[in-house]
């Protein structure tokens, strides 16, 4: 049976752009892998403790028997959610951009499977495995516009999933997701909207392509 994981880092859940973007391309999935598992990973309502990378790495200095119960506990946590993904036979993961920069929930489920020995540094594990990014920004970020340079997001998950972990990856960019409800963006509402119809549209057909490389 054929297994997707999706992992959400947006702290909204009604009217959550990444989410619903997220959900055209599970259902796209979904509609190719009708009896597959969707696995999820909510680190907008679930986050992960902050304090568990650096217990894990810590962790890893000590002799087993020499472990407190929290380094344990820490490691426990490593194992699982490198698991998740290991396991997972493509990936889903929606991002926002928040402050100009990656969800710190989301960095903190990078540190920790990053510490995982199956998936550290030099591993071929996720090689060539599929998987889809969905960035959603609240403003405008793309060549020409006066904020372009100022995401430090998207590029990171990107070197991470493609070229760290070596995933076969597509991405999906939704942006201006606050120009209905910032008056000074009103006259980009049209174009807000056209871009979340592109959206949509491209998860679709990555997620029915994640289903097709499975």
């Amino acid at each position: 049976m054929a297994t997707l994981l999706r992992v959400d880092a947006s702290i909204r859940t009604e009217g959550s752009v990444s989410r619903a973007v997220a959900d055209s391309a599970v259902a796209a999935w979904s509609r190719e892998h009708p009896d597959g598992a969707v696995a999820r990973r909510d680190l907008g309502t679930s986050p992960l403790p902050a304090d568990m990378w650096a217990r894990a790495v810590h962790a890893r200095r000590v002799d087993e028997a020499d472990r407190t119960a929290d380094q344990r506990d820490a490691l426990a946590l490593v194992s699982a959610l490198a698991s998740e993904l290991l396991d997972a036979d493509a990936l889903v993961l929606a991002s926002p951009l928040y402050n100009f920069g990656v969800s710190q929930h989301t960095k903190a489920w990078i540190d920790l499977i990053i510490t995982d020995p199956r998936l550290g540094p030099g591993t071929t594990a996720l090689q060539g495995k599929p998987a889809l990014l969905v960035v959603t920004q609240g403003g405008g970020y793309r060549e020409g516009a006066p904020r372009h340079g100022w995401d430090h997001s998207t590029g990171y998950l990107e070197r991470i999933l493609g070229d760290n972990f070596g995933m076969e990856l597509h991405s999906v960019v939704a942006d201006l997701t606050l120009a209905s409800v910032t008056p000074a963006m009103a006259h980009l509402v049209d174009a807000a909207e056209q871009s979340l119809a592109t959206a949509h549209e491209q998860a679709a057909r990555h997620g029915a392509d994640l289903a097709v490389a499975v």
